[in-house]
């Protein structure tokens, strides 16, 4: 089986006779994120159906997530505002590296609906691939995130303080300076709102690209050898050995890219509701 050819868009699993697909909101990488989804419920519920004062193996690998996770995010917006924000964010985080992980597991990706080819069977519809392969998957979640960064910030600091702090007069000036320099801070502000408009933007196109990416990547490795022309017993070596450096790599860019994804959010919301230090005194 040849590795499947990967494409921007996400294919329907379920098809007529005729090719045209029936059921036009169930993509494979909807297909995978829900099991994705069901898994990660699974094991929160096993981990925490019986707790206990001495944790077993489970438990304990449920806490020491949640609370590395909780510590980080509660480093970069603070105290007050980690109770708030850490259920989102934890789950962005979870969901993500588990679906970026899950794309390493043999059979995504190469397991679906194609055309035989000379070389072996050609992989056209993938049955099942990482909803962070999909961009629609990406730009939902960037999405979602941003109408909770816009009501967090408006209730953290108010409407007024939320408009000030995008449009308003920095530095503390006042009187003919501050006059003066308002019509900067208006210009300075519709960029700013711009630059906030475009952070689903670019929240999602990062994580797609990286693992799409990664994607590619590891369909190229593992048919190198028939790219090449080898023979085809070395070409049979090279699909499963060349591949698995590029597997390790992979998993540390899950990690990562999970890891900055939810990084930036934190820090979005830092910037946004945190309160400045006069106001604190």
């Amino acid at each position: 089986m040849l590795a499947a050819a990967l494409t921007l868009d996400a294919p329907t699993i379920f098809l007529s006779q005729d090719g045209e697909s029936f059921i036009d909101w169930l993509s494979n990488s909807v297909l995978l994120g829900a099991i994705v989804v069901g898994l990660i419920v699974w094991f929160a519920r096993s981990a925490t159906k019986n707790l206990s004062v001495v944790p077993g193996r489970k438990q304990n690998f449920f806490e020491a997530i949640v609370q590395g996770l909780y510590d980080l995010i509660e480093s970069v917006v603070g105290t007050h505002m980690v109770a708030r924000v850490f259920s989102l964010l934890a789950t962005l985080f979870i969901f993500i590296i588990v679906s970026n992980w899950f794309g390493l597991v043999p059979g995504v990706g190469s397991i679906g609906w194609g055309h035989a080819t000379p070389n072996g069977f050609d992989v056209t519809a993938p049955l099942l691939r990482p909803a962070t392969a999909d961009l629609n998957g990406t730009l939902a979640m960037a999405t979602v995130f941003m109408c909770f960064w816009l009501y967090w910030s408006i209730s953290e600091v108010g409407l007024k303080n939320f408009l000030n702090h995008i449009f308003g007069v920095k530095g503390g000036l006042t009187g003919l300076m501050a006059l003066v320099l308002v019509p900067v801070f208006l210009f300075v502000g519709v960029i700013e709102v711009v630059s906030m408009a475009f952070r689903p933007v670019s929240l999602s196109l990062r994580l797609f690209g990286n693992i799409f990416a990664g994607e590619t990547l590891l369909s190229t490795m593992i048919g190198l050898g028939k790219q090449l022309g080898v023979p085809e017993w070395i070409s049979y070596i090279m699909s499963i050995t060349v591949p698995v450096p590029f597997y390790f790599l992979e998993l540390l860019v899950g990690l990562l890219q999970a890891t900055v994804f939810m990084l930036l959010c934190a820090v979005y919301i830092q910037l946004s509701t945190s309160h400045d230090e006069e106001e604190g005194h």
